[in-house]
């Protein structure tokens, strides 16, 4: 899968009930729940010291096990039900690979209905979603280049695009602002992670602005958005969808001479189908504007994009923090299907059931990106789901590397392999430690202002956040050296 950081969201500065999995209760044999070990009163002192010297304010919470045993040796507050942010990612990957596989693909398919004749379909053409959350412009000009090497010009009936394999949902988290692009709708049919380049330049009068999916060899316009300069300070963007198009509005007072940002798209299928119809175009197809539908129609495939395997994907999407990534991949994992079906909310209660099948309880998930404050678990549910399912599914692996800082001029010895999660005043990283010796740990660090964060609004960039995010990552670096002393590693 070629995949470029182009194309790649990063994480935010990232219905109806769900039944629990019929699976019997799978308890693990190591005593992970066992309650925190009572420190003594020299390593209880230099820990609330640490703490004390980030001077985060909030909460913070930490659990850390012995992985080889699973016996948890040190911890604060591990029951506290904290927000984790993008480290739950690392438990939508468990989750992922147990329901799906690590061999999973997501087809993307062009179906006819009708016969060929004589270069023309003789019914509709369908462009039908498979799930597919890293679906890209350069997939569908491929697609679009087979359709015509496969004798198709034309079409005597619709185009029609459908994205009902997964539920729609409009927006992945409610409390983020309107134009964050790592909060996109989601569907079945996803096209550049459900995001829509806006470009501007000024000119003698104004501001010249396009849209498009842009990729690394073609630039399709997108006429199903649209963008104008308002002169005004705020809000910076407006959103509305109105006359079959995504209508957006800019403050002229935020614009600089030239730019351009990814902003998130709302109607994803319709996206994707108007994107596809220029490059069809391209190619000698011509097709009418895409018109969207419920339900599958029956037909014959002409043309399939199967996406990489799913620990490609998921390997990826912990790298980047992609969140439409982990929705669309844990409500695959869900088994939602279709309009009405269920919600991220429900899919991401299903993920608890599941973790509550294996002995891991006290689990409050409303999604699987962690995109949002609702979902959330204490330092001591994830150590017991790192500890007891990562290495078996193969996590470890999957983690990107974690620096920690240089020791007489040199390399740590320490390999950290972990999972970040940011939010405005959230920080947590979740992971395991291997020492040069060969000891291994497994560890969570959950640390949220909450207060701040409410105080700040819908910003993306608060004042203080930044400088709140750095102290939460030094006290991460502290802590894990500290353990790493302590316990061997």
């Amino acid at each position: 899968m070629q995949i470029t950081r182009r194309f790649l969201l990063t994480g935010a500065a990232a219905g109806f009930a769900a039944p629990a999995w019929p699976e019997a209760p799978i308890r693990s044999p190591l005593p992970l729940r066992r309650p925190a070990t009572v420190l003594d009163a020299r390593a209880a002192l230099a820990t609330e010291a640490l703490i004390a010297e980030a001077q985060l304010g909030g909460e913070v919470g930490f659990a850390v096990a012995d992985l080889r045993t699973g016996r948890i040796l040190e911890s604060r507050k591990p029951a506290l039900a904290l927000p984790v942010a993008s480290t739950a990612k690392a438990i939508t990957t468990l989750f992922a690979l147990d329901r799906l596989g690590p061999q999973h693909r997501f087809a993307t398919r062009l179906l006819a209905t009708g016969p060929v004749l004589g270069g023309r379909i003789e019914g509709d053409l369908v462009l039908a979603g498979g799930g597919d959350p890293t679906l890209h412009t350069d997939h569908l000009a491929a697609m679009a280049r087979d359709l015509r090497a496969a004798g198709i010009s034309g079409i005597a009936g619709r185009f029609l695009v459908w994205g009902g394999i997964l539920p729609y949902v409009a927006e992945i988290a409610h409390d983020q602002p309107v134009h964050a692009g790592y909060n996109p709708a989601v569907s079945g049919l996803n096209l550049n992670f459900n995001r829509v380049y806006f470009e501007w330049k000024a000119n003698g009068t104004g501001y010249q602005t396009s849209m498009d999916a842009r990729s690394d060899t073609v630039v399709p316009r997108v006429n199903v958005a649209q963008i104008s300069v308002v002169a005004r300070d705020l809000p910076i963007f407006t959103h509305d969808l109105r006359n079959g198009r995504e209508e957006w509005t800019v403050a002229a007072t935020a614009l600089g001479k030239e730019g351009g940002r990814w902003l998130p798209v709302r109607r994803p299928e319709i996206y994707a189908g108007d994107v596809f119809r220029t490059l069809a175009r391209a190619h000698g197809v011509t097709l009418p504007a895409p018109e969207q539908v419920a339900q599958l129609p029956g037909g014959a495939v002409l043309v399939q994009h199967d996406s990489a395997e799913l620990t490609a994907i998921l390997r990826e999407m912990l790298r980047f923090s992609t969140n439409i990534t982990a929705e669309a991949v844990g409500m695959t994992a869900s088994g939602l299907r279709g309009v009405g079906s269920g919600s991220i909310t429900a899919s991401g209660r299903a993920m608890s059931d599941w973790l509550t099948a294996r002995g891991i309880e006290d689990t409050q998930f409303a999604g699987h990106s962690g995109l949002g404050i609702e979902t959330r678990l204490g330092a001591g549910a994830m150590v017991s789901a790192l500890a007891q399912l990562g290495p078996a599914a193969g996590l470890r692996p999957l983690l990107r590397p974690f620096a920690l800082p240089e020791t007489g001029g040199k390399a740590n010895p320490l390999r950290v392999v972990a999972k970040t999660g940011t939010l405005n005043f959230v920080s947590t990283l979740a992971g395991y430690v291997t020492g040069p010796g060969g000891a291994e740990l497994a560890f969570a660090i959950f640390t949220g202002d909450e207060a701040r964060r409410a105080a700040a609004g819908q910003v993306e960039s608060p004042p203080g956040a930044r400088a709140w995010v750095g102290r939460s990552k030094t006290l991460q670096q502290k802590l894990i050296l500290r353990w790493a002393k302590a316990y061997g590693a």
